[in-house]
């Protein structure tokens, strides 16, 4: 079997799923310096005083939305096979409560 090859049988395999396992953790590690490297930015965009107060508040959404979706994806194991109800429920709440944060601010609105 060559080592580029899934094998039969990954529980018997240990050498693929330590492989396996390195990957994943090395996946953690950069997901995980990414996240703190964009809460220091962050945090430096609220704390600097050059920056005006409608950039920065669309900014940290936007750093905060990359963060989620770094968590769901690498800390959560949203990326691996086996995953789609969870994805579904979880996915369809969030419409569910934008549509009613949507909802309630038009009504505030208007």
């Amino acid at each position: 079997m060559e080592t580029n090859q899934k094998p039969d049988n990954p529980r018997v395999n240990i050498a693929y799923r330590r492989k396996k396992n390195a990957e994943e953790m090395k996946y953690q590690f950069v997901s995980f310096g990414m996240m703190l490297f964009l809460t220091i930015i962050a945090f430096i965009a609220v704390g600097y005083d050059g920056v005006d107060k409608w950039f920065k508040a669309p900014f940290i959404i936007i750093l905060a939305v990359i963060q989620v979706i770094f968590q769901l994806f690498y800390f959560m194991h949203m990326n691996h096979k086996g995953h789609q109800t969870a994805a579904l429920f979880l996915f369809s709440g969030l419409g569910f409560g934008l549509l009613t944060v949507l909802a309630f601010s038009t009504i505030v609105w208007w």
